[in-house]
C-alpha cells in the first residue's frame, strides 16, 4: 500500500503507538520511518492536532487506524493532508454484518445503563463496538491489570487490548511524549458484548465488574 503510493527510503510516516505493530512495521518495510502521534482519549484513533505537531519535511503520509468500532476524524486528517501535501491512508478492523452490529449496540446499551466505577464508552456516530473498550481508573496499570484478573476470576472473559504501546517496543523505541497513548494502555480493558451472549451473561458481566469497580471508585 505504502510502496504502490510512492512512499519510500528517506520519508516519514505519521502513524499510531496505541495498537498492534503492523502499521509501523509496514512503513519500515517501505523503508521509510513510522513517526508516532498521539491519540484522541475518546475515539483512540490518531488526533489530527498531534498529528500535525509532528509533521515535518521529511513526512509523506499519515496512516489513520480505526480502532475498536470506532472511525478516526477522516475529515480533520484529511484537510490535514491536502494543507501539507501528504497522503492520508486508513487501516482498520474487520467489518461485521449489519445484524451483529445492532447486537453489539444492544448489549454495548445494556452495559452503559448499568455499568458502575469503570468509565464506559463514548457510543459517539457510528460506533459498531467492535469492542466494548471501558476505563478502570485507579493508579495505572496495577489497578486495571489487578480488576481484569479479578473480573476473570468471576468467570467473565476479558482482555487487555493494547498491552505496550508500540513506541514501547524495542524495534521501534522512540523518546516521544504521548500522554493519552500513555494512559490508554494502562487504563483501558475490553469487555465482551458478542452477538452470542445471553441477558445471563451480560448479568454477570455488570455483577462481577460492580463488585469491583464500586471499591476502585471508592479508594480513588
Amino acid at each position: 500500500m505504502l510502496r504502490a503510493a510512492g512512499v519510500g527510503v528517506g520519508d516519514e510516516v505519521v502513524v499510531p503507538a496505541f495498537g498492534n505493530a503492523e502499521v509501523a512495521e509496514a512503513v519500515a518495510l517501505a523503508g521509510a520511518m513510522p513517526v508516532f502521534a498521539d491519540i484522541d482519549p475518546v475515539t483512540y484513533c490518531l488526533d489530527p492536532a498531534a498529528v500535525e505537531a509532528v509533521v515535518g519535511p521529511r513526512t509523506a503520509a499519515v496512516v489513520a487506524v480505526h480502532r475498536f468500532g470506532r472511525s478516526a476524524d477522516l475529515k480533520r486528517l484529511h484537510d490535514l493532508g491536502q494543507r501539507h501535501g501528504l497522503l492520508v491512508l486508513q487501516a482498520g478492523e474487520p467489518g461485521a454484518p449489519s445484524d451483529e452490529i445492532a447486537q453489539r449496540r444492544q448489549r454495548a446499551a445494556y452495559l452503559d445503563a448499568r455499568l458502575r466505577g469503570v468509565r464506559t464508552p463514548d457510543g459517539g456516530d457510528g460506533h459498531t463496538y467492535g469492542q466494548y473498550v471501558v476505563r478502570v481508573l485507579g493508579n495505572g496499570r496495577p489497578d486495571r491489570d489487578a480488576f481484569a484478573r479479578a473480573v476473570r476470576s468471576r468467570g467473565v472473559e476479558c482482555r487487555v487490548p493494547v498491552k505496550t504501546p508500540v513506541h514501547r517496543l524495542p524495534e521501534f523505541r522512540r523518546c516521544v511524549r504521548l500522554p493519552e497513548t500513555e494512559r490508554a494502555a494502562d487504563e483501558t480493558l475490553a469487555l465482551p458484548v458478542d452477538a452470542s451472549l445471553t441477558k445471563r451473561d451480560m448479568q454477570r458481566i455488570v455483577s462481577a465488574c460492580n463488585a469491583l469497580g464500586g471499591l476502585l471508585q471508592t479508594a480513588m
